[in-house]
């Protein structure tokens, strides 16, 4: 890449060295052809010495001279100024010396005025015609042909010396500057290529520091901001991965121990001849029961991944949400009571309308109050508040049971996390309660959190908005 670089480089400004020679000679064409054309029509070239030449002076046709804004003197050949008019540059004091060195300086590029000069050899007397010079342009290359030259030869090799030198540090200049322009090119290309190669190699922690603020620099924002999202998608991929992972040894962790308990009792019962009516009872109850455990974690299993995928929506209905709550909680004061739970429900008496899925955030409730039963002694002391917010409603569900300890406390709402280490205790849970309640809530646009602050027992915080919009309290 880099040689390609530099190569395109050095190519570009030989092409840009040939196009400004040609664009130079055709400038200098342009100039021999502009001075010729001006000239051609300038007035001190219409009025010259030699034109208007008589040896009469009466007979000189000064005033288009004088009219025109220039000067006529004539001078003997003792160098007496005899006639003089208009612009007159001769020296004061005039002798042979003074006038050879006046006619030697009227001929110098860089005199303001234009001289014409001649000498009448019949009537012996010089005529000079000064014209103001606006601006000059002198350019011209001039070669006899007539007549050769000791100085030809000499004059022709210092030129070709001259130009092949011009050539030469044109080409080692062009070269040198090609180079140093790639680098500023190359050198963020490069890095740039090796930070893309980190990063296919599968070092996606990867990034590029050019600190350039040009198109490189946002390349580099751009190449970062990618290398960002790639590191996000992969971590979460592994996450992912290791959650598949884990999620299928929590699956067959929770089901092989009700289906040990079926299979050992089942097989007992078809073994065993001589059982008495209890015996059989029992072993068929510890086969139902169990049954039913596994029959409980495939439908909360199953409902979780229905939830997880595109197709899941809700079926929302605008209710009274006061009303709602206090019929979910009245529904649950048997589970409770047989549990030896006491309770006590803080509703609001007004009525408060929320668009919500009647049969998902029943299942919150049901969860949330399972969830307290199987992980609680009894004797425990559930709490639940409703508060009505501008914007939303807020739900608090406490009890003073056993608590769940910190390091659970981050991860209760994902899948398979008991507040227990009990995990195959009869009264456990799925272990899929919680993670299923953040997915309806969620779903609905709310939020449920654990509070860090309890010192006995645990408190969830369930938000719900009131409309579309999703406001965020700090319940901390």
């Amino acid at each position: 890449m880099k040689k390609r670089i530099q190569s395109r480089f050095i190519a570009d400004y030989v092409l840009m060295f040939l196009i400004s020679t040609i664009i130079g000679v055709f400038a200098v064409a342009l100039l021999s052809f502009a001075n010729d054309v001006i000239s051609k029509n300038l007035v001190h070239h219409s009025y010259t010495a030699d034109k208007i030449m008589t040896d009469d002076l009466a007979l000189m046709e000064m005033g288009s001279v004088l009219d025109n804004g220039g000067g006529i003197q004539v001078v003997n050949k003792n160098y007496e100024v005899i006639f003089s008019q208009g612009i007159n540059n001769l020296p004061e004091l005039l002798n042979a010396e003074t006038f050879t060195d006046f006619l030697a300086a009227s001929q110098a590029k860089e005199n303001p005025f234009s001289y014409s000069i001649a000498y009448n050899p019949r009537a012996e007397f010089w005529l000079v015609i000064t014209f103001p010079t606006s601006i000059r342009i002198d350019f011209a290359i001039v070669h006899n042909s007539k007549f050769s030259s000791v100085d030809t030869r000499r004059v022709s090799g210092v030129i070709v010396a001259i130009i092949l030198f011009y050539l030469i540090l044109l080409a080692i200049s062009t070269v040198i500057y090609s180079k140093l322009t790639s680098l500023t090119i190359i050198n963020p290309l490069k890095k740039l290529c090796s930070s893309a190669g980190r990063l296919r190699e599968g070092d996606y922690t990867s990034r590029v520091d050019l600190n350039l603020n040009n198109e490189f620099g946002e390349l580099e924002t751009i190449f970062n901001e990618m290398a960002d999202e790639i590191e996000t998608e992969i971590a979460l991929r592994k996450q992912s991965e290791e959650n598949r992972k884990k999620l299928i040894l929590d699956i067959s962790h929770d089901l092989k121990n009700p289906l040990a308990s079926i299979m050992g009792y089942a097989e007992l019962c078809l073994i065993k001849t001589q059982m008495t009516n209890e015996e059989l009872r029992a072993y068929l109850t510890t086969i139902y029961n169990n049954s039913n455990r596994a029959n409980r974690l495939m439908n909360d299993l199953f409902e979780l991944s229905k939830m997880e995928t595109s197709e899941y929506s809700l079926v929302k209905e605008k209710l009274d949400f006061t009303e709602y709550l206090r019929e979910q909680m009245s529904q649950a004061v048997a589970n409770l009571d047989s549990a030896g739970f006491s309770y006590t429900f803080d509703i609001p008496d007004q009525e408060i309308f929320v668009a919500i899925d009647r049969q998902q955030i029943s299942r919150v409730f049901e969860n949330l109050v399972d969830n307290a039963i199987n992980h609680n002694q009894t004797g425990t002391q559930i709490d639940l508040v409703m508060i009505d917010h501008p914007e939303m409603i807020e739900v608090r569900f406490k009890d003073n049971g056993i608590g769940i300890s910190a390091e659970l406390s981050e991860q209760i709402f994902e899948p398979f996390v008991k507040g227990d280490p009990a995990r195959t205790q009869e009264n456990g849970g799925t272990g899929l309660g919680l993670a299923i309640v953040r997915k309806v809530m969620d779903a609905h646009g709310g939020s449920i959190k654990l509070t860090k602050d309890n010192t006995v027992g645990s408190e969830f915080v369930l938000l719900l908005p009131k409309s579309s919009d999703t406001v965020k309290l700090d319940l901390r």
